[in-house]
């Protein structure tokens, strides 16, 4: 089965070289769990295996020879542009890794869709007053579903997409957009992304979802990733767990795996340690 990679590269490894091409994979995370340093982590190494190869091999190290690079990296996001996001992403990974990769990044800012229907000044999430003129026009624009769904079917096939993130939509999801809606695209997502074959990482703030939410959730996409902090005596600690996935989850069963402790770095996100059954 052809591998796209994740960009965290001992995780990489372990799982065969990278997540199985026409995956779509939920990034459920804790509060600053690591499921954001993922993210970006994965959007910029991706970006750097095309863009400085020097780079790529000093943070990431040699391809499995079972995987193969994205064409394109597409980063979408519900709220923020571009400058807001590599500053953003200033905190989590090297500025020099940033400067290398940002360029093979297409970010994609559906803000305007996003904001366009509610009450918040269009000066503050499109830099400009909106006309009178203009007011009576909210009813043509795009729903941000058909702005996103849009913008996937362009641009997703043999691509890595990572977008940021559901949990914007969950958050009007009893005003502007059903929770039906929601479920609905990331389980017709599912069935387009096993065409295009390429790899969507969906990030989601679990902390606020019901258990059965994210189960649903969860039944949506191929693979689950949870990010969640574990306690132990005076210290706290990132955790990384494989909840499910195709193609993934027997190679870690085989080799007793069930937990992976993890760290923030200058490389971005990485795994710092493995707990196996014994």
């Amino acid at each position: 089965m052809d591998r796209l990679p994740t960009g965290i590269s001992r995780f990489d490894s372990m799982i065969g070289g990278g997540a199985p091409a026409g995956s779509v994979v939920l990034l459920a995370s804790e509060g600053g769990a690591g499921g954001r340093e993922f993210l970006y982590t994965s959007a910029v190494m991706n970006a750097l295996a095309r863009a400085d190869e020097d780079q790529f091999d000093l943070y990431y190290g040699g391809l499995d020879d079972a995987a193969s690079l994205p064409a394109e990296i597409h980063y979408v996001s519900f709220t923020a542009d571009r400058s807001e996001l590599v500053e953003e992403m200033r905190f989590a990974l090297d500025p020099d890794l940033l400067a290398a990769a940002g360029d093979a990044i297409e970010f994609a800012d559906l803000s305007t869709e996003f904001f366009g229907p509610s009450p918040i000044p269009t000066e503050w999430y499109a830099g400009r007053t909106r006309e009178l003129t203009s007011l009576g026009d909210d009813h043509d624009q795009r729903g941000v579903l058909e702005a996103l769904g849009t913008y996937l079917t362009e641009h997703a096939s043999d691509n890595v997409v990572l977008l940021d993130s559901l949990s914007d939509l969950l958050d009007v999801s009893d005003d502007r957009i059903e929770w039906t809606d929601v479920s609905l695209m990331m389980r017709g997502l599912k069935k387009a992304s096993a065409r295009w074959g390429g790899l969507v990482l969906v990030l989601v703030n679990q902390d606020p979802l019901a258990d059965r939410e994210l189960g649903s959730l969860m039944d949506s996409t191929d693979g689950t990733l949870l990010f969640e902090w574990e306690s132990g005596g005076s210290e706290r600690s990132r955790t990384l767990v494989v909840r499910q996935f195709r193609g993934v989850l027997s190679r870690l069963e085989a080799e007793n795996i069930v937990q992976f402790e993890t760290e923030i770095s200058e490389g971005g996100f990485d795994i710092s340690d493995v707990r196996k059954i014994r």
